[in-house]
């Protein structure tokens, strides 16, 4: 078996890269068990000396992996190059913060001494898609071999060289050969790789179905397991919201990554009383996205990263016009070579339609009208998915409020979602379980072990 990368900007193909055989799985395996014991013991400060070593790799090689981010996922070249810059910033705060996230903690009980130590669990395996082939990788990376754990990863089909390159950056860096392994798989051989006992934990990042075959294999054999999977997220707009504001943002969360992202929004929720001008406004602004060579700094919208992506996609804004909503604009494929879909909005979208409750996973917005703050809450709520959302108002406590009535992990008021190292990121419901970043995602792949000396 290979893996065919095909630039969506063109269709051209990239790379053919062949898939691995068992026994080259089985020596990658054998060498990251090797490499587990050195690293556990290696003493935390010179693991984050690595890792901020890494950190300055990905930015003295930040326009070679941009370009190679670009080229197999179709990414526009400035959102690249601020990818590469987000996976240095991450090393940086785990190398900065990992001493006190994982220094022991003392509790008072009736023995002389009692703490929590936090420990590795041992070598985890990175389940990652291609939408962020650098970022999705290096926030699950970063804290886990800062505890002394060694990473495996599992890459998405389609961005290969980009899994090659990451472990180059952590080689170059100075990072034992076995600590961090890309693994050139299908994922038919991903069920294998979670229950061979040199593997202790998995880590996915991807779609419900991918997730619930995860959760599965992990389950089966008892191991820990983190999901984040998709998400719908909601983008209510009160009345008193800033619009210019809104919109603004609007168009910069909708259409980041040419609406590939899991945390985009997605269902925008304007309330009545502004609904109108919210829509208008809105079209105009998404009306001057323009597709474009990805490659150009000038370019505005990129294409999506695969041709049946974008056949997807359009097949959900069909259907969802069959049943009564309106083409504000777009709603179409882009003629051209590539993956090309144009950015849309569809409004007066409601339930029974498939756009009211699946993820439209591209650049298509769809509005959903609410009839007061209520209701807005309501709406945002009546979703599978809860992974973010945001509200946007000008009265801040009022929008805390209503933040805090939304069911999702994370919460924004008059600003996108977005994830940030210093912040815990997951969602609950279908958009999984678990949280990475910050004090929390370092602790998820540890041994909190409990020590009690009389």
């Amino acid at each position: 078996m290979s893996f065919k990368v095909v630039n969506p900007a063109n269709g051209t193909v990239l790379r053919v890269v062949d898939s691995w055989t068992e026994k080259q799985l089985d020596a990658a395996l054998e060498q990251a068990a090797a490499a587990a014991p050195d690293w556990r013991a290696l003493p935390l400060a010179e693991r984050c000396r690595l890792l901020t070593r890494v950190g300055e790799v990905l930015r003295a090689r930040r326009e070679e992996l941009a370009r190679t981010v670009t080229g197999e996922m179709g990414k526009l070249i400035k959102e690249a190059r601020g990818e590469v810059d987000k996976c240095a910033w991450v090393c940086d705060y785990y190398a900065d913060n990992a001493p006190a996230f994982l220094a022991d903690e003392s509790i008072e009980t009736d023995a002389s001494r009692s703490l929590v130590a936090y420990q590795p669990l041992g070598t985890v395996l990175a389940v990652m898609p291609w939408n962020f082939p650098l970022w999705q990788v290096m926030r699950f990376a970063a804290p886990a071999l800062a505890v002394g754990n060694t990473g495996l990863l599992k890459h998405a089909s389609n961005v290969p060289h980009c899994a090659q390159l990451l472990e180059e950056v952590f080689l170059e860096a100075g990072v034992p050969a076995g600590v961090f392994t890309s693994l050139m798989i299908p994922s038919s051989m991903v069920a294998r790789v979670i229950g061979d006992p040199r593997v202790h934990a998995v880590t996915l990042t991807g779609s419900e179905p991918a997730g619930k075959a995860v959760a599965a294999a992990a389950g089966q054999h008892l191991k820990k397991s983190v999901l984040e999977l998709g998400g719908s997220d909601a983008f209510v707009i009160l009345e008193d919201a800033d619009l210019e504001l809104a919109v603004d943002q609007a168009v910069a969360s909708r259409f980041l990554n040419a609406g590939q992202s899991c945390i985009a929004a997605k269902r925008f929720i304007p309330v009545t009383a502004i609904a109108d001008e919210f829509v208008e406004r809105f079209r105009a602004k998404v009306e001057a996205l323009q597709c474009g060579d990805p490659m150009d700094e000038a370019t505005r919208l990129a294409p999506m990263a695969r041709f049946d992506l974008r056949d997807d996609l359009h097949q959900q804004v069909v259907d969802t016009l069959a049943k009564g909503a309106v083409a504000v604009t777009g709603c179409m494929p882009q003629p051209g070579d590539g993956a090309w879909y144009q950015a849309s909005i569809l409004d007066r979208v409601e339930p029974g339609m498939r756009a009211y409750s699946e993820e439209l996973f591209g650049p298509v917005a769809i509005v959903i009208r609410a009839a007061d703050e209520a209701d807005a809450v309501r709406i945002a709520n009546a979703s599978d998915f809860g992974l973010g959302g945001s509200v946007w108002t000008r009265d801040a406590a009022r929008g805390e409020q209503v933040a805090r009535r939304l069911e999702c992990g994370c919460a924004f008021v008059n600003s996108l979602v977005k994830s940030d190292p210093r912040l815990p990121f997951g969602g609950v419901k279908r958009s999984g379980y678990g949280r990475e970043l910050s004090l929390l995602g370092i602790r998820e792949f540890v041994n909190a072990k409990t020590v009690w000396v009389r």
